[in-house]
């Protein structure tokens, strides 16, 4: 009796044992097919657009983006101060007006420019009376009825007053040459006002030291951007750069470091570099935000992958390692940097490997998913 259950134990053993061992073999193959069913394949549809691009080597160019603005060239700028003391009448422009040159920006009312035109009168009757003087001492010379010395004191009152008259005419043509009272003030030359600090019934003084208008041309400007202190052995005068706006994001200003300001501002820590740009058809404004990005070529050759199949996702660099389209793999890279289109790394994939340079973002998401 006891024999016959311990067999009946064991039996019972044995089937409990291959019944787990069948439950587990059948959990294995669900998932082996499970595994099967979502493995991901690239859709047909995805697969025509897609740009699938080698991996390639070239000479490394490292680059370095500054933040700067745009400001006028200071070297074609005129400031206009008021040469007289007055009130501001007739004001004729308006801030970011074209002028050309000998056009009036305002009018101001001057009594010293009264002054100047009474001087002017004044001098003319004296040159008047001076001449009359010489030719009637001159004659009695002549009579017998005046001196050498009488001749010679009335020629040098003449000389005097031809020299006085000259005088007052001088400052008139430096003022303006208006004889009503009145200065006007005129562009000396061509361009765009780019400043204006005078209105309508302002009384000025010629002593403030302010400008009325500042005029520039602006066929050219200056591009003022900071280097930090970490980054100025990278700066070389001369270097050819690249000069963005927000104006125009897809627009590339050629332009040359044209000076490097040897200092650094106490406050921010930044050393100025100026770059010189043309300005075709006046695109670039005054104060404008602007990028500047310098490319270095150095004499080595590194890995370069398109910019387009770079995918950045939770603090790491990815591509998408391309061997058919069922075969796609996650590969992570070591970034250096990005110059326009191409992106240089230094591991992670080798010269010649095959990655997805298009829509790679969402193949990534279709592969985590």
């Amino acid at each position: 009796m006891q024999k016959k259950m311990q067999s009946s134990f064991i039996t019972t053993g044995i089937l409990i044992l291959a019944a787990a061992l069948g439950m587990q073999s059948c959990k294995s193959n669900n998932e082996g097919k499970a595994d099967e069913r979502e493995k991901y394949v690239i859709p047909d549809s995805i697969f025509k657009t897609l740009v699938v691009d080698t991996v390639s080597t070239a000479p490394f160019v490292n680059s370095l983006t500054l933040t700067g603005k745009v400001s006028f060239n200071e070297d074609n700028v005129v400031k206009i101060y008021p040469m007289v003391s007055g009130n501001v009448q007739d004001i004729k422009v308006a801030l970011g007006d074209y002028v050309q040159a000998g056009q009036t920006l305002a009018v101001i009312k001057s009594s010293e420019m009264a002054g100047f035109s009474n001087d002017l009168v004044n001098a003319e009757t004296n040159l008047r009376v001076a001449k009359k003087n010489l030719d009637a001492t001159q004659d009695m010379f002549t009579s017998g009825l005046a001196s050498q010395k009488d001749l010679l004191a009335a020629e040098a009152a003449h000389e005097q007053a031809k020299s006085e008259l000259a005088r007052i005419n001088r400052v008139l043509k430096i003022n303006g040459g208006n004889t009503q009272g009145e200065y006007v003030v005129k562009a000396p030359i061509s361009g765009f006002i780019v400043e204006k600090f005078a209105t309508n019934n302002m009384a000025i003084r010629s002593d403030n030291g302010g400008n009325m208008f500042t005029i520039s041309d602006l066929k050219n400007v200056w591009v003022q951007a900071n280097v930090y202190e970490s980054n100025i052995s990278l700066i070389h005068l001369g270097e050819n750069v690249d000069v963005t706006t927000l104006a125009y994001p897809k627009k590339v200003f050629k332009g040359k470091v044209d000076k490097m300001l040897n200092v650094l501002d106490p406050n921010n820590k930044v050393m100025k570099v100026r770059v010189v740009l043309a300005n075709q058809d006046y695109m670039l404004k005054p104060e404008m935000f602007a990028s500047v990005t310098l490319t270095n070529r150095e004499n080595k050759e590194n890995i370069t992958i398109p910019t387009s199949a770079l995918i950045f996702d939770h603090s790491q660099y990815y591509v998408l390692v391309y061997h058919s389209k069922s075969d796609v793999r996650i590969t992570p890279v070591k970034f250096i940097n990005t110059v326009g289109d191409k992106t240089f790394i230094s591991s992670g994939v080798d010269k010649g490997d095959k990655i997805i340079a298009s829509q790679a973002l969402l193949i990534y998401g279709s592969l985590n998913n």
